[in-house]
């Protein structure tokens, strides 16, 4: 009774309020703050080329972002994330992934996507969804960042509004800086804000 009250009252604050910090493993079903990665391979990107997790530099960190061309919270973000990736591409490397499959969502759209807001960074498609599933991704955008040695340090939203112009916690940002310095983030996960990601098939459960 008390847990769903908190979760009620939590949720009215996003709603509301912009989006609250919890501590981690409050949202995602199934990765916790400090699981390995899943890995993906040879999935397309806008590029023509297949991409994988292992072809990321060992020397950066990763911030993969679930994404799509047909949620406007995500196409709102897009400004956000590509100067993200610019200003911080010397320590992180973003990787984009769509996994709806609705005609807006299509590779070839998604590639249209790309050139004509000349995207610095790896947008890759998993037909399958299955890497959404992996991680636990429910909307988009949403964020896993990762360390050097691929464990999960930051999950959630990018920052604290939806409205850029309301922005006073870069939760992201603030990720990066403690993984760097040796520290773990002293926000480790928020609830993502956005469109529900698509999934086909049956529901995700949390690992055991």
């Amino acid at each position: 009774m008390i847990f769903t009250l908190f979760r009620a009252l939590t949720l009215a604050a996003v709603v509301f309020g912009g989006i609250t910090a919890v501590h981690a493993g409050e949202f995602n079903e199934t990765l916790s703050i400090g699981d390995a990665a899943p890995a993906w391979k040879d999935l397309p990107g806008t590029d023509g080329q297949n991409h994988g997790l292992a072809d990321v530099s060992a020397d950066k960190l990763v911030a993969v972002v679930f994404t799509c061309n047909s949620c406007p919270v995500a196409v709102g973000y897009e400004d956000r994330l590509i100067e993200f990736a610019q200003r911080r591409a010397e320590q992180v490397t973003v990787v984009a992934i769509n996994v709806n499959k609705i005609p807006e969502d299509s590779l070839e759209k998604m590639q249209q996507r790309a050139e004509e807001r000349m995207f610095p960074f790896s947008y890759l498609f998993d037909a399958s969804q299955q890497i959404a599933k992996d991680y636990g991704a429910q909307n988009t955008p949403e964020v896993i960042l990762l360390d050097r040695d691929r464990k999960v340090v930051y999950m959630g939203a990018l920052d604290d509004s939806i409205d850029a112009t309301k922005v006073e916690k870069k939760y992201l940002d603030a990720a990066v800086d403690a993984v760097l310095a040796g520290n773990a983030p002293e926000t480790s996960e928020t609830l993502p804000q956005g469109c529900r990601i698509r999934f086909e098939g049956a529901s995700r459960r949390r690992k055991k």
